[in-house]
Order: C-alpha cells, then sequence, then structure tokens
C-alpha cells in the first residue's frame, strides 16, 4: 500500500480509462524485425505443435511461428487490431485492468503466451493466477518483453526497473500466481533486447 513520499508500484503516469488509450487503432510494431525473428522461433521451441492457444492482451499480430497447426484466440483491448490479425481463429475485447478474470472456461487452452503488454498490468498476480485456470493441467505460458513500452501506461514498478528487474519482476508474477518450472532467456536478438519468462500450468 502506498502512503506518504511512496509510489504506488502499480501507479501510472496516465491512470485514465484504458478504453480510451487502446480505442486508437496502432497497426505498429512495437519490436523490430530481428527481435520478432527470434521471438517467433522461440514460441516454436516453448509452445506444444498443436493445440489452441491464448494471446492474452493481442493486437495486429501475435509473432507465433507461421502455419502453426491449432487456433489461436485473441484477448485484447482493440478490436479493429486483432481483427487484422491473420493468426487469430477468433477474439475477444477485455480490459483486464477492470477485470482480471479471463472469460473462459477453465481448463480451455493448451498454452498462452503475452507479447510485449505484461507491463501494463495493474493487477498482475489476479491475471496470472486466472491465465493458469484457463490453461490445461502441464501447459506452458510464455511472457516475452523488450525495454520499449507506452511510458504513460506501464506501471511504476516497470518504468523504474532495470532490464534484469524486469525478468526478476516477471519470475515473481509466475512464481507467486502457482506456476511451476519458471524459467527466463534472454534471446539473441540482432535489435531490440528480447527475454521470455515461461511457466508450467
Amino acid at each position: 500500500m502506498s502512503g506518504p513520499g511512496r509510489i504506488d508500484p502499480f501507479s501510472r503516469l496516465d491512470p485514465s480509462d484504458d478504453a480510451e488509450f487502446y480505442a486508437v487503432d496502432r497497426l505498429v510494431t512495437h519490436i523490430e524485425d530481428g527481435a520478432i525473428e527470434v521471438l517467433r522461433e522461440c514460441y516454436g521451441r516453448l509452445l506444444p505443435p498443436e493445440g489452441h492457444v491464448l494471446d492474452l492482451m493481442s493486437s495486429w499480430r501475435s509473432h507465433l511461428p507461421v502455419g502453426r497447426p491449432g487456433g489461436v484466440t485473441g484477448l485484447g483491448m482493440n478490436a479493429n487490431e486483432m481483427a487484422a490479425n491473420p493468426q487469430l481463429s477468433g477474439f475477444v475485447v477485455h480490459d483486464l485492468n477492470a477485470d482480471a478474470v479471463l472469460p473462459f472456461d477453465d481448463a480451455a487452452f493448451d498454452a498462452s503466451v503475452c507479447t510485449v503488454s505484461v507491463q501494463y498490468l495493474t493487477s498482475p498476480l489476479d491475471v496470472f493466477a486466472d491465465v493458469r485456470r484457463v490453461l490445461r493441467p502441464g501447459a506452458p505460458f510464455a511472457v516475452a518483453f523488450s525495454n520499449r513500452c507506452f511510458p504513460t501506461k506501464a506501471v511504476a514498478i516497470w518504468r523504474y526497473g532495470s532490464d534484469a528487474e524486469h525478468v526478476d519482476l516477471v519470475r515473481a508474477y509466475f512464481a507467486s500466481s502457482g506456476f511451476s518450472e519458471v524459467e527466463a532467456q534472454r534471446l539473441p536478438s540482432p535489435d531490440d533486447p528480447v527475454s521470455v519468462v515461461t511457466g508450467i500450468a
């Protein structure tokens, strides 16, 4: 809890309704081409070869292996962006900062990814716990991030942290939410730095 002289670690510079911020279509890439390619290769190694994937905090690109069998459901804030994503077989508009409960049944997915968006979660432990609920036992959850963000919407603990501290923070989200086999890796990206933290439901 914050107090006099303290900063709430999950406060943001712009506390306004996220629905207003994300109403603007942003069909831009948030990491560069080389980083996208190594991330796609990483997802190919981490995810099961088939099965239904939940793309958490989805946008117009999912960075999943091209032609991967199985459905991909996006959950994000902008319908137009997700409608432009060729890898999504369906999508749901849902604000995780307003409601951390995912609108899916228990054990509905074989894997989940969250790409360059974890820094915007204001209740990350609740969200991670509910991701574990909607994953089948033994399913992987992979969270990828770089050093880019919308600074007004990133939480304070992220804005003031180093790359190494970001890794430790996301590892703590996994461990505190009941995931097992939590591991982190830094990908050999030729441009933007990319880290991926994974856990098993």
